[in-house]
């Protein structure tokens, strides 16, 4: 069975927490906000048989670089063997284990450290007016993003049906993206999977989690001929210090310094191009105003950092696969992930109290001086000769 790496499997499982932190737009109009990133993981063999590691067990991700984002991987357990590329185009470095193997009653640790530069992010001041139509939707990327292909079931009759319920005749694409997060909005309650579901499955249900309701809505994208693709990231978390939680029991074991998970969909909407659409975390909600779900989404936050994408693979069947492994096994996992923000002393402060010491410097000596020559001039008799 092919397992997806424990970098996308930390993924699958971190999202629970994000929905009650309080989200704090950390906007920064002229200067870049600094993270580090830290995460560890080891492997219990519990079992009687040998744990054989795939080279996706031994991959951790880097991170995206764009305008908005440049991630470095500064500090890492074991040489890297070869940085290359998945199915999806994410960039990913393999360890390299002394052994690839894990025998009975064995562990095995490596952890990595990233230095983030999180950049201004502007505002996405979108508008129906100014949205363009879906002919206007370059036909290259139809061909690539709206495929029925990994977890989006395009060809689901039922889903197909509610595509076209919800956007009728209409032509605007952000008026019809708009269309569908209001309907999940309105019809589907947030609730947290320890597995991402199926957009079928979040549709029945009326249920889900942050991937869930991305994964729904990228399927509606799709059948609509409207591109789109998953993305997931982390959020600076400063007040939650420490969070640990167990899964598929108690194989699973993630420990969370300031630091969550959270997935949202990535739409094709002209003339902008590509555009954040977040269903679960939004700076305001979305009840006033649908288009907060591009305009005031998380990653529109400095807090928040793009780490992969998913456009073509089968997201849930991967993450049910590593369940089932585990829980199949008597091999257990530990992981650690922290998440700080690193805070330089401006310059400017420096140079200001150095100004400071030196003017108080200057005053002191002035005073003596002024106190020496007050002294002196007191001192002088009224009928000194040198007196005028």
């Amino acid at each position: 069975m092919k397992r997806s790496a424990l970098a996308a499997l930390t993924i699958f499982l971190l999202f629970t927490n994000t929905i009650d932190f309080v989200f704090v737009p950390a906007k920064s109009e002229d200067q870049d906000l600094e993270f580090i990133i830290r995460s560890s993981v080891t492997f219990f063999n519990n079992g009687t048989s040998i744990w054989n590691l795939t080279e996706e067990d031994q991959s951790v991700g880097l991170f995206m670089n764009n305008t908005w984002q440049t991630v470095y991987l500064t500090n890492y357990s074991h040489p890297i063997e070869n940085v290359t590329t998945d199915e999806e185009g994410n960039q990913v470095a393999v360890l390299q284990f002394s052994e690839s193997k894990i025998r009975p009653n064995e562990t095995l640790s490596y952890n990595v450290t990233y230095r983030v530069l999180s950049k201004p992010r502007p505002f996405l001041n979108v508008s129906e007016e100014a949205s363009g139509n879906l002919i206007e939707i370059p036909s290259g990327l139809r061909e690539k993003y709206y495929r029925a292909e990994g977890s989006w079931l395009v060809n689901d009759s039922t889903l197909q049906a509610l595509a076209y319920s919800i956007a009728k005749d209409e032509t605007n694409v952000l008026t019809i993206v708009k269309k569908f997060v209001e309907w999940i909005r309105v019809n589907v309650t947030y609730v947290v999977h320890d597995v991402p579901l199926y957009p079928n499955e979040t549709y029945a249900k009326r249920e889900g989690d942050c991937d869930d309701q991305a994964i729904l809505l990228i399927t509606l994208c799709r059948i609509y001929r409207i591109p789109a693709f998953l993305q997931i990231g982390c959020i600076y978390m400063p007040t939650k210090t420490e969070e640990l939680s167990k899964y598929w029991e108690d194989h699973l074991t993630i420990l969370r310094k300031r630091i969550g998970w959270h997935g949202w969909a990535m739409v094709y909407i002209p003339p902008w191009g590509w555009l954040p659409v977040d269903l679960t975390y939004v700076w305001g909600g979305l009840s006033g105003d649908a288009l907060n779900s591009i305009q005031k989404a998380a990653v529109t936050s400095q807090w928040t950092i793009q780490y992969m994408n998913f456009s073509k693979t089968d997201y849930v069947a991967s993450s049910s696969e590593e369940r089932e492994f585990f829980l199949n096994t008597n091999f257990h996992v530990y992981m650690e992930d922290e998440m700080i923000q690193y805070v330089q002393e401006s310059p400017r402060v420096e140079w200001l109290q150095l100004v400071l010491v030196a003017t108080a410097i200057t005053v002191v000596v002035v005073g003596f001086s002024i106190y020496i020559r007050t002294r002196r001039r007191a001192a002088t008799p009224m009928n000194s000769p040198h007196k005028n």
